[in-house]
C-alpha cells in the first residue's frame, strides 16, 4: 500500500494572507486564538503579537494560506469574545516582510 502525503499549500497555488486581529490583552487569549486553528486543522505560518500603547489591547499578526476555509475561520475569529476585530491584509503586509530579514 502507498501512503499519499498531502502537498504541501505553497505547491498548490494557494497564497499567504495576513490576518490582523485586535484583541484584549489578558493570559489566555492567544492559546483560545491558537487553539480554534488547531482544531481545525489550519497551519499558522507566522505569528506576532505585541501590546497597544494602552496595554490592555494587544495586535496579533497571522500568517496563514488562503484556501476555502479562510472565509470561516475569519467569521470564527470574530465570535471569540476577546477579539475586537479582524482585518485581512495581502501576503506583502510589511510586518512580515520586514520580520522575514531576521530569519534569512
Amino acid at each position: 500500500m502507498i501512503e499519499q502525503v498531502a502537498e504541501p499549500l505553497q505547491q498548490t497555488g494557494f497564497s499567504k494572507v495576513v490576518l490582523e486581529l485586535h484583541v484584549n490583552n489578558h493570559p489566555g487569549v492567544m492559546s483560545h486564538i491558537c487553539n480554534l486553528f488547531a482544531r481545525r486543522a489550519f497551519n499558522v505560518e507566522g505569528i506576532l503579537c505585541m501590546p497597544m500603547a494602552d496595554q490592555s489591547r494587544s495586535r496579533i499578526w497571522l500568517l496563514v494560506f488562503e484556501d476555502q476555509r479562510l472565509e470561516q475561520m475569519v467569521l470564527q475569529l470574530e465570535k471569540l469574545v476577546d477579539v475586537l476585530a479582524v482585518r485581512r491584509h495581502g501576503a506583502e503586509h510589511e510586518v512580515f516582510e520586514r520580520l522575514e530579514r531576521f530569519f534569512h
